[in-house]
């Protein structure tokens, strides 16, 4: 049951079902919600004049008309007024509630909109953590119900906690430096050539190393066949296993079943996380598939960080991939 982020247009998205951030008469109105309808056609607004409207935390389904999805899924989030008034409640609602209708109506794709995060003034750091925990909650409950679930952020200016992520970004910038000094000792006269990434603005940056590489080494047990070991010894259930990691359980069967399966990077590091393994312990199974970790790849350095804390929560660690660009971990 994969969960992704991704920059975008909710319209464009081919699945079964998108969401609608509505307001309550669901006859349309401005940002995602006027998009939507403006390209699903009037059909839409005349199905929904038949729904009676809808309250705030709740949900109702119609047709997609003439967009590139079977159905819309409409819900209403709550107007921000200062977090006193249940505004999170509500708003873990409105995604609980429309997944309970993706599920009824056998939904095995659905993307979201970050609701309530425009004209209804919602900060879009808090209801982007609403809306993660909210999907992610959702999701681990079920083991016989494989749908994939997409956040598509339209625009991602002020997504993060600026303070937060700059002190982040720079325990990582030292994080960096360590790794380049305990890779190369005695090289004090070696000059390297570090760029600089910048994340949304400009003090939210950290330098990394380019033009370092680590040798692959060649493994007799297979990817498939460690990751089994691995989920013996950490005594867990294989659903456990493929939830906690951002994986469907039909990928885990394709690596379960075929030994000699080659899974991408993205796999092997969120198997990784999901079995809370070591930072050795990660090099030896990405070694099994044929990768390394590189102090010259950002993703490398931040998911290696993470690991070094023994923080595994793969959600948060996608949050900051995704808010430095980067490719997110899992499916």
């Amino acid at each position: 049951m994969p969960f992704t982020i991704e920059i975008g247009d909710i319209t464009n998205e081919v699945c079964d079902a998108i969401v609608n951030a509505a307001n309550n008469t669901l006859l349309g109105g401005g940002g995602v919600d006027g998009a939507i309808h403006k390209k699903a056609g009037k059909e839409l607004l005349e199905e929904c004049k038949a729904l009676g409207g809808c309250k705030t935390g709740r949900a109702k389904i119609t047709k997609g008309y003439n967009l590139p999805c079977r159905y819309v899924i409409h819900t209403v989030g709550p107007v921000w007024r200062g977090g006193k008034f249940n505004e999170e409640n509500l708003l873990k609602s409105c995604y609980i509630e429309s997944l309970k209708l993706a599920e009824k109506y056998s939904c095995k794709s659905v993307a979201f909109p970050l609701i309530s995060a425009g004209a209804y003034n919602y900060p879009k750091a808090e209801a982007f953590r609403v809306a993660v925990k909210a999907i992610t909650e959702y999701l681990n409950i079920f083991d016989d119900y494989d749908i994939y679930v997409k956040l598509v952020i339209y625009n991602t200016e002020n997504l993060t906690d600026v303070e937060s992520m700059r002190l982040l970004v720079k325990d990582i910038d030292y994080f960096t430096a360590m790794s380049v000094a305990d890779s190369n000792p005695g090289e004090n006269n070696r000059k390297f050539l570090y760029e600089r990434n910048r994340v949304k603005n400009d003090t939210m940056y950290f330098y990394c190393m380019s033009d370092l590489e680590k040798k692959l080494h060649n493994a007799s047990e297979t990817f498939s066949e460690m990751l089994m070991r691995k989920i013996s010894e950490k005594k867990m259930s294989a659903s456990e296993c493929y939830k906690r990691a951002n994986i469907s359980r039909k990928l885990f069967s394709k690596i379960k079943n075929d030994r000699c399966y080659k899974p991408s990077k993205a796999t092997v590091l969120a198997f990784a996380i999901s079995l809370r393994l070591s930072v050795e312990e990660t090099e030896k199974l990405l070694q099994t598939a044929g990768y390394a970790f590189s102090n010259s790849t950002h993703s490398d350095i931040i998911i290696k960080y993470f690991i070094s804390k023994k923080n595994y929560d793969i959600y948060k660690i996608n949050e900051i991939l995704f808010s430095f660009g980067e490719k997110l971990l899992g499916e």
